[in-house]
């Protein structure tokens, strides 16, 4: 049986929700086009938060919100295209905004700050399209990753735990289908293709809290974390990958192992 793209997503925002899309363009090195163009900054000024906009060697994690830090932020969806980020509440339209201009930014973090008055201020919508959110790093270097799921993976974890789990909690860019559970994580430091685009498998992927929280909602359901750790003694699902070629790949396209 043939490995599958079985679908795609990406995350305009870094740490928050995903999108789904029927195709993707990569770059070398650089990983999907649009994935973590943009990031909320937490607890740092306007002089700090611009040097972080501007040089990714200056970033950490709890320098941004994220659904670990920021839970409530899961019940909102954002979208881009068109130089358009747009802010939603399930189907429903929040707020869009043009993203080359700064004051509408400014009213998008104010819509936010609005609705989810428990977030710490000051907040800064920041945008590198040329050096995203990232904070993946593998021999002390971070990269720009694309994370790969196998369903696979998702259902053997089901039928220990006895339990549905939605695919949108593990927030992958490429969930693949036709692999045998796990049997990624013997890809480790090896070279795989989509659609004759190569891509170096560089790590697993460890989870956070947040694969606890019940997609679109603030609220903790379920302990995966724990249960992962419980039956399969480490906090993994999926890995990730460095693109090395450039090109476009869509649901439905091989990977060849």
């Amino acid at each position: 049986m043939s490995v599958l793209i079985s679908s795609i997503y990406f995350s305009p925002v870094k740490s928050l929700s995903f999108t789904n899309i029927k195709s993707c363009i990569i770059k070398k090195d650089f990983g999907i086009v649009n994935d973590r163009s943009f990031a909320f900054s937490r607890i740092i000024d306007s002089k700090k938060a611009f040097i972080l906009e501007k040089n990714p060697s200056e970033r950490k994690l709890n320098n941004f919100l994220t659904l670990k830090n920021s839970p409530v932020l899961n019940k909102y969806n954002f979208e881009y295209k068109n130089n358009k980020l747009i802010l939603k509440l399930g189907d429903k339209e929040l707020l869009s905004i043009i993203t080359d201009d700064p004051e509408q930014k400014s009213i998008l973090v104010n819509k936010i700050l609005e609705l989810e008055s428990s977030l710490m201020k000051p907040i800064f919508l920041l945008q590198n399209d040329r050096a995203p959110f990232f904070d993946t790093s593998h021999s002390n270097k971070v990269f720009n990753s694309i994370s790969l799921i196998n369903l696979n993976s998702i259902k053997d974890f089901e039928k220990k735990i006895n339990q549905k789990i939605e695919l949108e909690r593990f927030r992958g860019n490429f969930y693949i289908e036709g692999l045998e559970a796990w049997e990624e994580r013997k890809w480790i430091g090896k070279i795989i293709k989509i659609n004759n685009i190569s891509f170096k498998v560089e790590k697993n992927i460890p989870r956070c809290t947040a694969i606890n929280l019940k997609p679109e909602t603030d609220i903790s359901d379920k302990s995966l974390l724990k249960l992962l750790k419980k039956n399969y003694d480490h906090f993994d699902m999926g890995v990730y990958l460095r693109s090395l070629d450039e090109g476009k790949i869509e649901a439905g396209d091989i990977l060849e192992c």
